[in-house]
């Protein structure tokens, strides 16, 4: 399946790239989520009226996401759970918890876009990403405190 793309897509391709993809793909994501048009020549014609527009809004996109990375690098984060032996935690920090978080702190950022590497099952510092756009990523350090009891 020929699509055109009307945004920046991670691992796929930039604005107005023509690329091909499985058809579930574009049938099932890229054209619900306006992501992508098919590639007919009235399609093309019409991208190309539009270019200028959708790269200043891409462009635009990239500059929030960066101003809201650079707000969020020195933003301290602290939680406090419950510990076995002081350092093993019952359970684990979620990204639904961090997600929760930075929410608390005024930034919106939705569950899909944290990232955490290894799971957070102890206490001390961790570091985790936030994913604001797909060339923005935040690196942010969460600090854990066991509960006293």
């Amino acid at each position: 399946m020929q699509l055109i793309l009307l945004e920046r897509v991670e691992g796929l391709g930039n604005v107005g790239d023509e690329v091909s993809v499985r058809p579930g793909y574009g049938r099932n994501f890229l054209l619900p989520k306006g992501k992508a048009e098919l590639a007919t020549d009235a399609n093309r014609k019409v991208f190309e009226r539009r270019r200028e527009l959708l790269e200043s809004k891409q462009r635009n996109a990239l500059e929030q996401a960066q101003a809201v990375a650079d707000k969020l690098k020195g933003l301290p984060l602290s939680i406090t759970r419950a510990a076995s032996d002081g350092e093993h935690l019952y359970g684990s920090v979620s990204t639904h918890e961090l997600a929760d978080l930075l929410c608390e702190s005024g930034f919106e950022v939705q569950r899909r876009e944290v990232i955490v590497d290894n799971a957070i099952k102890v206490v001390g510092e961790h570091v985790f990403r936030v994913r604001l756009h797909p060339d923005v990523t935040a690196e942010l350090t969460l600090t854990v405190e066991s509960e006293s009891v």
